[in-house]
């Protein structure tokens, strides 16, 4: 089975971080995010993956030098302006040749993590006779998201966006997966910009062929600061990753808690590490203390940085104290 993916995004919401790594490429407790969810894709059948990049893809080539990733092959459609979700399915499906094909193909937002059943997925929505099909996953507060409302059987009825008190009973939105049939390539073709939420969606809920399939599964979008640490740390809870690489430094006197250390990262004397993700390259001075951070600079002896971002050159100096900053501050 073939996928596209959309990692087109600039990572504008993780900068510093993503000034020198693209944001597919950042760890997840120490394995790429791609890579994490070609792991999920290729459990589900997902033999070739399709990048949809605005971006060139070089950091891509270095990272996986033989165009394969976690078993599935890879191919990249680069975007000679931006597409927008629909726009950028049609044309990398193009690129990848999915549009000769009669199988049904699966896409996925780069940014999330989910522990959905790719295979179960696609067998729902061969089952339902859709044209396509969307995951959804509840959420506490439907409010601050679009839901989707849907019938017994998962045909999709309508999306609703940020309702209100009363306005609808469901808690289900779009979780960034999709399975689509190759007819459903007509509605996107992929020449001009086009938006799959606001046009290709509500197009296809018009037919009747679009259709969703709804599960519990754990389900975060890592592509914000405070989500990408919470993804990295909800690995240990889930006792999915190791947290602390065997080639970290640490001093005996530090203390790490619910964190995640990548290689070649330093933690000084008496320092304290909670919650927070340490990149490659990271320094923790003697006594510095780190909360709900991702650090890939240097946190100066005595400092503390609370729900911060500090990228690669960044440097935090000793006995500095901040909060929800970004270092350096992105231009």
């Amino acid at each position: 089975m073939h996928a596209v993916v959309l990692v087109g995004g600039f990572g504008t919401r993780l900068r510093p971080l993503t000034l020198t790594t693209p944001k597919p490429l950042l760890p997840v407790g120490n394995v790429a995010l791609l890579e994490r969810l070609m792991i999920s894709l290729a459990a589900g059948g997902v033999t070739d993956a399709v990048l949809s990049l605005g971006f060139k893809p070089e950091p891509f080539l270095r990272a996986f030098p033989s165009n394969v990733c976690a078993g599935v092959k890879l191919t990249y459609a680069v975007e000679d302006r931006p597409l927008d979700t629909a726009g950028a399915i049609g044309f990398a499906a193009r690129v990848a040749g999915i549009h000769k094909q009669d199988d049904p193909f699966l896409v996925a937002n780069g940014d999330v993590l989910t522990g959905l059943n790719v295979a179960k997925f696609v067998e729902f929505h061969k089952s339902s006779a859709a044209q396509g099909t969307i995951h959804l996953t509840p959420v506490e507060d439907p409010s601050q998201y679009g839901v989707v409302e849907t019938t017994a059987d998962g045909r999709v009825l309508r999306f609703v966006e940020k309702p209100a008190a009363g306005q609808t009973s469901s808690r289900h939105i779009n979780a960034g997966r999709y399975v689509f049939e190759v007819s459903a390539l007509d509605r996107m073709p992929g020449v001009a910009p086009m938006s799959i939420e606001r046009e290709t969606f509500p197009a296809m809920v018009a037919d009747s062929v679009l259709y969703a399939y709804a599960t519990s599964d754990y389900w975060i979008d890592a592509g914000r600061p405070d989500t990408y640490v919470r993804a990295n740390t909800d690995l240990i809870d889930r006792g999915v990753a190791p947290a602390i690489s065997a080639q970290a430094k640490i001093a005996k006197s530090a203390t790490v808690t619910r964190s995640v250390i990548g290689e070649d990262c330093q933690v000084g004397e008496n320092a304290r590490v909670v919650g927070s993700v340490l990149l490659n390259g990271a320094r923790i001075g003697e006594n510095a203390i780190v909360v709900d951070s991702a650090v890939m600079g240097q946190v100066g002896a005595f400092a503390q940085v609370t729900s911060c971002l500090v990228g690669q050159g960044g440097e935090v100096r000793s006995g500095a104290v901040l909060r929800d900053a970004k270092v350096p501050e992105p231009i």
